[in-house]
């Protein structure tokens, strides 16, 4: 509970990887935050993780939102309001999806 008596809500962050082939889904982590900025701090992070492992051309969409602080502006604007925010990266074989959202409990 915040000093004021205000509950803060929590934000589940998570990053998931899809194979287009088998339909598989693999967790690739997550992470409870305390605050939007957090969250866009985590996916950020993550975003940057999954980016260096992919060739060159698959990763740009990634480099760049990395860099894109009014989107960061945009996802904790977002998240704020109870929404749910999601960032997709693609290659040939898989969809990563990374995303975070108010879990509705408070801390």
């Amino acid at each position: 509970m915040a000093m004021s008596g205000v509950r803060e809500t929590a934000y589940w962050c998570e990053a998931m990887a899809h194979t287009t082939a088998d339909g598989r889904v693999l967790h690739l982590g997550g992470r409870l935050t305390r605050s939007p900025r957090l969250a866009v701090r985590w996916l950020r992070d993550r975003v940057r993780d999954v980016t260096d492992q992919l060739d060159q051309h698959y990763g740009a969409p990634g480099r760049h939102w990395v860099l894109d602080e009014p989107e960061h502006e945009q996802a904790r604007s977002a998240l704020a309001r109870g929404e749910v925010y999601v960032f997709r990266l693609y290659d040939d074989t898989t969809c990563y999806m990374l995303s975070a959202r108010p879990t509705g409990q408070t801390r």
